[in-house]
């Protein structure tokens, strides 16, 4: 009898679980532009977004490399973050003039600087093809399935690019529920106009990364040019000089990365038990060498900065991602939705012959992953480490990839891709002998101690040499550091590739059956199931739900929704706001939490009550930095740069008690322009919205 109570009970909360799955709580969403929940945020706030607010939202955003961005001025203005510009910085910047301590400023149209290899992305449509790649895609399942989706993948785009002149990008959404084909206005003379000192961009460092209160002034200003002179730009936000209010409706849009929060329970667990705990290993040991590189002399630090501020943030983050997939109470709400998701399926006998078996296809995909994560990470992922060893690996690639037809070719030479790479290749970019000499020789290592001695692919890339060895051949003897030399063997095609007796060339030309090989195995037994499986619980979800909810982050845009609001923290109540005088007040002279001397100089005249960072609502996930915070009059009041260390386990769900994005205020913003760079020119442009 007891159990027969019981019984009623699971299956009643389980009832309740399954009707409420796809409900989005409060400020929750990544939405797509045309899927905005309008009606939703008008009853919470009182705000509608008409379609002419959603039309400047699309027109005024912009994508950069990694990150998102926003048109602030009629003259191709883009503001940023300097962690977004930070690769320009780097690049322009040489052991005399060092950009990243000593901040950038363009006085003029003349100073301002071009970025190498750095383009912006402008949103002007989207295409429904949800259809066409279903069509093409019918009754295949494995290695078939993979050939014909990569194949109805590069003709739309190619017959888009064709007809257009633009960039085109089918996307998958809801995991192959949804398809869309998103057209890009390429931008590619970007040049940098302003970039404040590291020390205030990145105040605190790793230490006070994803966590608040901060002090940071993480922002970058950059100008997208078009045939020589300043783009007209098809749309810009206006400054609000005023800044976020407490409690303000705000919006960001921007270009999330990557979410799993439509994964299913066999994905998470092996992001649990295996990706993650691996890349944290790998992370850690890699931070140790590039710390000890640095330490080695003050060019080996300037030439490493980069890479080991990206590698701090990935170990933090990665992280907080880890820490809310060992949340048990996180984990038993996953697995209790989806069984009752399974559930509601099984009940129907339509839905059960179309999309019951999926999962299960999932959680056997899953099982081969783990077989083949590490042979497939080290040959195919990581097989070509560093500068000359990457560019060797796409050079031997496309000589062979641009014979074939459109349709055959790896996804990244198609035709719709070639151009990006083309000039990839021939970006101006710096290379360091010494930081890839290296971290070559510690990737090879890493590689041996992971595959083995006896593992064909080692066998092949160290013979019998030591890997530090094979890293001195490289970095001593390659001419692939230098543009014009890439181009060359670009465009001499597979003769070119064939004849050179580049160290790089010849040791990935030995190689690159072997990896290829690999990658394909993957593809045909993991990647194509997945996929294929993960359109099914998608549309079993449709069936179930509609669209009601929002798809996971893919790097395109979206908008969210929130309010400017702080929180409560270890029984601490943390204000919103904080203030330029908490950063004088948090300074000590020593690093991280040392102020320039633009900063020291200025302290008597700047005003020290004006709002610095604040934070919000907001559901923003990486991919996010850059993005600005605008309010309902579509103005600037903020620009996002980070989150809260709540905001970690955000890759898997959202919590509105105190998932938080942080922002540097306009006002801040402003005030430091003005009374610390004293940029009269950009400050003027950002009030007129043009160039005086």
């Amino acid at each position: 009898m007891k159990w027969r109570v019981m019984r009623r009970m699971l299956a009643a909360i389980l009832t309740l679980i399954f009707l409420f799955p796809a409900v989005v709580h409060a400020d929750e969403g990544m939405w797509t532009l045309d899927n905005f929940p309008t009606a939703k945020v008008a009853a919470a706030y009182g705000f509608s977004a008409t379609p002419a607010f959603l039309t400047k939202v699309r027109q005024a955003s912009v994508r950069l490399p990694g990150c998102s961005g926003s048109f602030v001025s009629r003259s191709g203005l883009v503001m940023t973050n300097h962690h977004c510009a930070r690769a320009c910085v780097q690049a322009i910047s040489t052991p005399q003039n060092n950009y990243i301590a000593s901040g950038f400023f363009a006085k003029t149209d003349d100073d301002e600087r071009k970025c190498p290899a750095f383009e912006i992305n402008s949103l002007v449509g989207i295409d429904h093809v949800t259809a066409a790649i279903k069509a093409a895609t019918a009754g295949a399942t494995g290695a078939e399935f993979n050939v014909k989706q990569r194949a109805a993948y590069a003709k739309i785009e190619a017959d888009c690019q064709a007809a257009n002149s633009l960039q085109c990008q089918v996307v998958s959404l809801y995991h192959g529920g949804v398809y869309d084909l998103y057209k890009y206005k390429r931008y590619t003379d970007v040049r940098l106009v302003f970039a404040p000192e590291e020390t205030i961009a990145f105040f605190g460092g790793d230490p006070d990364n994803f966590t608040y209160p901060r002090f940071d002034l993480d922002c970058a200003f950059v100008r997208v040019y078009e045939n020589g002179k300043p783009l007209v730009s098809p749309d810009y936000f206006a400054w609000d000089a005023a800044g976020a209010r407490d409690g303000e409706l705000v919006f960001v849009p921007g270009n999330p990365g990557s979410t799993g929060r439509l994964l299913t329970v066999a994905e998470l667990q092996e992001l649990r038990d295996v990706a993650n705990p691996y890349t944290l290993r790998y992370l850690s040991e890699l931070r140790g060498m590039l710390t000890r590189f640095s330490a080695e002399s003050p060019e080996h630090e300037r030439i490493a900065r980069n890479s080991l501020f990206g590698i701090e943030n990935a170990i933090k983050a990665v992280q907080g991602q880890e820490s809310t997939l060992l949340d048990s109470a996180f984990f038993a709400k996953k697995i209790a939705v989806e069984n009752a998701t399974r559930a509601a399926v099984d009940r129907s006998p339509k839905l059960h012959a179309a999309y019951a078996g999926a999962w299960d296809a999932i959680t056997q995909s899953e099982a081969r992953a783990h077989e083949l994560s590490m042979v497939f990470g080290w040959r195919e992922g990581s097989g070509a480490p560093g500068t000359y060893l990457g560019n060797a690996r796409t050079l031997v690639r496309a000589a062979a990839e641009k014979t074939k037809p459109n349709e055959q070719r790896l996804r990244e030479f198609s035709d719709a891709a070639l151009p990006g790479l083309g000039r990839r290749l021939g970006a101006p970019l710096p290379v360091y002998p010494d930081l890839e000499n290296m971290t070559l020789a510690f990737n090879l290592t890493k590689m041996r101690e992971f595959l083995g001695a006896d593992d064909p692919y080692v066998k092949a890339m160290l013979g019998p040499d030591s890997p530090q060895t094979v890293a001195d051949r490289i970095t001593s003897g390659s001419k692939l550091g230098d543009p014009q030399v890439r181009l060359a063997l670009y465009n001499g095609g597979p003769a070119a590739i064939a004849a050179s007796d580049d160290p790089a060339i010849v040791l990935m030309r030995r190689v690159d059956d072997i990896s290829r090989a690999t990658r394909k195995e993957f593809e045909d037994t993991v990647t194509s199931v997945l996929r294929r499986n993960e359109e099914l619980v998608a549309q079993a979800d449709f069936a179930l739900h509609g669209t009601s909810t929002y798809p996971d982050a893919t790097f395109t845009l979206r908008l969210s929704y929130g309010a400017v609001k702080g929180y409560r923290e270890n029984g601490k109540d943390i204000a919103p706001f904080t203030t330029i005088a908490g950063a004088y007040n948090h300074a000590t002279g020593a690093d991280p939490y040392a102020l320039p001397n633009s900063w020291l100089d200025a302290r008597s005249t700047v005003n020290t009550s004006t709002p610095l960072d604040f934070v919000t609502t907001n559901d923003i996930i990486g991919g996010n930095s850059g993005s600005p915070v605008i309010n309902a009059k579509a103005q600037i009041v903020g620009l996002i740069f980070d989150g809260d260390i709540e905001s970690l386990g955000g890759d898997y769900g959202y919590d509105g008690r105190q998932n938080r994005a942080v922002a540097v205020h306009a006002g801040g913003i402003l005030e430091a322009l003005r009374s610390v760079y004293h940029a009269d020119r950009l400050t003027s442009e950002l009030a007129t919205g043009s160039v005086q």
